[in-house]
């Protein structure tokens, strides 16, 4: 029983890391065709290289001191989250949507995993709820939610593909 649960849960983080690089695949796009700069992953890392020290949030994430391995542990952290959001995702529609993914759940919850930057990081890195305090919120709203739901793609994509490798 162990061993399954254990398959399960790296079959979904395996999930979650191919809905990771759909986002980053995303971004790529974004930036070859119009121009469109992404999150530079380094703030990630800056920001969680100061929680040791019991700093949470910034009034700017980009003038905060630099933490060594920054960038590093930035897309490691971006990896490891989508890893996370995978499994819990799986954890909320049961081990058989795995087998058997449909696109609805994964983009629902695709979607609402931009509460997390919303309510969480941007208001962190100094940019506000939803991106209030940034120059263009409206703007940052909407890139937030298509990148999101490029990730919920990713999900239900990234299900087909540990379904078929894992003879589901």
């Amino acid at each position: 029983m162990t061993s399954t649960w254990l398959a399960l849960a790296v079959q979904a983080a395996a999930m979650g890391v191919l809905a990771t690089v759909a986002v980053d695949f995303w971004a790529w796009l974004l930036r070859r065709l119009f121009g469109m700069a992404s999150l530079d992953y380094a703030m990630v890392g800056r920001w969680l290289g100061h929680m040791p020290a019991g700093r949470f949030a910034h009034a700017g994430i980009g003038r905060a001191t630099p933490v060594a391995g920054e960038r590093a542990l930035g897309w490691f952290a971006h990896y490891a989250i989508g890893a996370g959001f995978g499994v819990c995702l799986v954890a909320l529609t049961g081990p058989g949507w795995l087998q058997a993914p449909t696109i609805l759940p994964a983009l629902a919850f695709g979607i609402a995993t931009v509460a997390v930057p919303f309510f969480v990081m941007q208001p962190a890195f100094g940019a506000g709820v939803a991106a209030s305090k940034t120059p263009a919120p409206a703007q940052a709203r909407l890139r937030s939610l298509m990148t999101h739901g490029v990730f919920g793609v990713g999900l239900y994509l990234g299900a087909q593909i540990v379904s078929v490798v894992a003879g589901n």
